[in-house]
């Protein structure tokens, strides 16, 4: 399995960088691109890694329905999107009621894309696999939340979901932003898949202090015995410092190649 990251806040190298996910990964003869950005910084960055995204691209899969993961769906068209259906809704933060969804419209997205929503997992190989909704079924994790709807109700963003690839009966867990929880996405996929065995963690863990839910993390993926952690995007500098003398973990950088 091989993971290129497109988009990160952190810039590599002759690579651009932005508040934003995006991942272009290779699997199972499948070339998946999870999550666009905000801005065309996917499509600029593969250019200068020769990949021509129109040709290689069989699949979008977008995490969830925030700006800067999937603003950049823009720059992309004429491919299959899998998402979940509540992607689509309008939603604002709480402090000042700014924007924090799709700048596309869903009509305008499902004339752009041939759209697939679940709320279900779906096999996208018989080693790829989209998780759908997440349950929340631990007591430190999306407990609380800074977003509303267009009602004006708490969003706990129920359309975060994952991608798990299955490699020598292992799982490799990537995550756009775990608003759902980064440990309740990992037990979802062992549960979703059957196998227990994770072997690598890589996308935003929504992580911003180091505090309980923090700490809590990090005593699962010791339990759990993960060989590599790789938090990035929402990931923030107090909570990336409480995981590094533990599981040696890096920045992640836009330009990377990872192989799992």
């Amino acid at each position: 399995m091989k993971l290129t990251v497109l988009t990160e806040n952190i810039a590599g190298g002759n690579f651009l960088a932005e508040h934003g996910l995006s991942y272009l990964i290779q699997h199972d003869d499948k070339t998946i691109l999870f999550d666009t950005g905000h801005t065309d910084v996917f499509r600029v960055n593969a250019e200068r890694l020769a990949i021509n995204l129109d040709k290689e691209v069989d699949q979008i899969v977008l995490s969830h329905g925030h700006w800067d993961h999937g603003n950049g769906l823009k720059y992309i068209e004429n491919k299959p999107l899998l998402t979940h259906p509540a992607s689509f809704m309008k939603r604002f933060r709480k402090r000042d009621q700014t924007n924090l969804g799709l700048c596309l419209s869903q009509s305008k997205i499902q004339f752009r894309f041939d759209v697939t929503v679940s709320a279900k997992p779906v096999q996208i190989t018989e080693r790829i696999l989209f998780l759908g909704e997440i349950p929340r079924t631990n007591e430190f994790e999306a407990q609380t939340t800074a977003f509303v709807d267009e009602n004006g109700q708490d969003d706990f963003v129920p359309d975060d979901s994952a991608l798990v690839f299955i490699q020598n009966n292992e799982l490799v867990v990537v995550t756009g932003c775990s608003h759902s929880g980064i440990c309740n996405i990992c037990e979802y996929a062992k549960k979703s898949t059957g196998i227990e065995q994770i072997k690598a963690v890589i996308g935003g863990f929504h992580l911003k202090r180091n505090d309980t839910q923090t700490q809590e993390t990090i005593n699962y993926f010791k339990r759990e015995n993960i060989a590599t952690i790789l938090p990035s995007h929402c990931t923030d500098l107090p909570a990336l410092a409480a995981f590094q003398p533990i599981f040696q973990t890096q920045f992640v950088k836009t330009g990377q190649i990872f192989q799992f």
